[in-house]
């Protein structure tokens, strides 16, 4: 790790967050040209021209970039962004981007969940309960039997379930894995997922649609170097709950772009699943 440096560390995290924001935006446009599996194909495709150019820049050779002790991780890391960017993309096809984006919060609430069978952690009676209450915060912005239920309120719960996965083989990998290393799967691995399932939601691209494809996987590529640099001068401790900046970001694109003025209940809700993710970082903190 380098130097600390918390402000710029900050900043970096809030600008792969915006970038990440912009991807989700562009993405929800053209769900009605394309399908969500075909525009996150079209996504890796583009993360991974730039990774190419980023590692030339940086004098990476191929086979030091190969070169891993966890390849099976490896191999199934990506699988689960695959999995978790789809089924967002999926939400947004029929959602508002800033209900999607708050149901997606989540996240957090199943890695505790999660870190019990997998990684063999305790979890102790306040964050499982923190963990019901932020499900109960997307019972709010759902609202079952309400004007926004809709079977595609679940997709953003799954992808929050896939990120889950992904984020807790993050953490195994990190003991052992360079950053580098980790980042050439990443592109490499979402590209093969979604290359297997691709042909069966193929749609001809235009130039416009290659354009999207390029654009938001260098936007998709810049974010995760921005989040390296942010944590390599932080610890995550202090830049996770930064990542609950998405919501004024997609409240702002989706009012700007789909005339979306989220509701009084998304707001209450996001405040819930919000409050519940910090005080699930808080107690992992102190090991409660």
């Amino acid at each position: 790790m380098t130097e600390q440096h918390p402000l710029k560390a900050i900043g970096f995290f809030t600008a792969a967050v915006l970038l990440i924001s912009v991807v989700d935006a562009v993405c929800k446009i053209y769900t009605a040209d394309l399908h969500a599996v075909q525009l996150v194909w079209g996504y890796f495709v583009g993360i991974n021209l730039t990774l190419a150019v980023y590692f030339v820049v940086r004098g990476e050779r191929l086979s030091g970039l190969l070169k891993t002790e966890r390849r099976g991780l490896q191999f199934a890391r990506p699988a689960f962004l695959a999995g978790s960017i789809t089924s967002l993309f999926i939400g947004l096809t029929y959602l508002p981007i800033a209900e999607t984006t708050a149901i997606g919060f989540t996240a957090p609430l199943f890695i505790t969940a999660l870190s019990v069978p997998l990684l063999k952690e305790k979890v102790g009676f306040h964050r499982w309960a923190a963990v019901l209450i932020g499900l109960a915060g997307v019972l709010i912005i759902v609202r079952p039997g309400g004007g926004l239920w809709h079977w595609a309120s679940i997709m953003p719960l799954v992808g929050a379930m896939f990120f889950a996965g992904f984020q807790l083989i993050t953490r195994v990998l990190a003991s052992t894995e360079r950053t580098h290393v980790t980042l050439f799967h990443t592109g490499i691995g979402g590209l093969f997922w979604t290359s297997l399932m691709v042909p069966f939601f193929w749609t001809e691209p235009t130039l416009v649609h290659w354009a999207v494809f390029i654009g938001t996987g260098v936007m998709g590529a810049l974010a995760h170097l921005c989040m390296i640099s942010a944590f390599n001068r932080a610890e995550a401790s202090l830049l996770a709950p930064h990542n609950y900046t998405k919501i004024i970001w997609v409240a702002v694109l989706g009012y700007v772009l789909f005339d979306d003025v989220p509701s009084l209940n998304m707001w209450v809700g996001t405040a819930v699943i919000v409050s519940a993710g910090v005080y699930v970082l808080y107690r992992e903190r102190r090991g409660a």
